[in-house]
């Protein structure tokens, strides 16, 4: 079907969990004529679709992709101009490592209008998922996120500016930099740095693993950790256990009597 004002969505998904999209964006979901999704995105919110809804899988996992980046957007725009709903479905948020900009720049190029939905990164909800806090007063002022992987293949070379402060570090898709990662912070914190890799998070096969920048990758290795997964580095670490339901209930109870009294 033409349109004389072809639009595109772009939706995040959020990091893995299908109750963690936005209610705003679980709505255009459902309203979609066709849509384009990533490898991440949970297959129980395809399942929300229209049944006569088009499917398009684009993912890359691995390294093996379905579609260049060039094609993807040649696709999405096309689509735009044919059909009346189309959602370009990413896995996290669509800025954070998505390419969502490439895309929206790229469609908007050609004609088409773009919306962007925001959703929850990997980078914030996979260390909260795993009890570890992000920032806590005296142990960390701030966070850095930064990609593991590099449109080159690489390390990115803000890891190393990283390493020198005393913030959190959060890597994305640096699972096959590991060793290199903890060799760094080895060498610019400590070998005792806290290091924790969170596979599969927010999901119900969520595994993490904890160790130090001298033990972390053996870690890794001897718990057949694998991709997708995030690498959370610092002090933050050590607090995991004081923020992972160690609460007991009748110390809940005994703060909602005093609350009830205060009224």
């Amino acid at each position: 079907m033409h349109k004389s004002k072809p639009t595109l969505f772009l939706v995040g998904a959020g990091p893995g969990d299908p109750d963690l999209i936005s209610v705003k964006g679980l709505k255009i979901l459902q309203q979609a004529d066709v849509v384009l999704y990533d490898a991440l995105v949970s297959p129980l919110l395809l399942a929300n679709v229209q049944e006569n809804c088009k499917r398009i899988y684009v993912g890359k996992r691995k390294g093996i992709k379905e579609f260049t980046q060039d094609e993807i957007n040649h696709l999405l725009v096309y689509y735009a101009r044919r059909f009346s709903h189309v959602v370009r479905l990413k896995g996290g948020d669509c800025n954070v490592f998505g390419r969502g900009h490439e895309e929206l720049k790229f469609a908007t190029l050609h004609g088409v209008t773009v919306e962007v939905i925001p959703g929850i990164s990997s980078s914030l909800s996979a260390p909260t998922a795993a009890g570890i806090p992000l920032t806590l007063r005296g142990v960390s002022e701030g966070f850095w996120v930064v990609t593991g992987t590099t449109s080159r293949g690489q390390l990115s070379e803000d890891f190393s500016f990283a390493a020198q402060s005393t913030a959190t570090i959060i890597v994305l898709m640096g699972l096959s930099q590991i060793a290199d990662i903890a060799n760094i912070i080895q060498q610019a914190r400590s070998p005792q740095e806290p290091m924790a890799v969170i596979q599969n998070a927010t999901l119900p096969q969520q595994k993490v693993v904890v160790g130090t920048a001298s033990s972390i990758h053996q870690q890794v290795i001897k718990n057949e950790i694998t991709t997708p997964a995030v690498i959370v580095i610092g002090k933050v670490i050590e607090q995991r256990e004081q923020t992972s339901g160690n609460l007991k209930v009748e110390n809940v109870n005994t703060i909602l009597r005093h609350a009830n009294c205060s009224h």
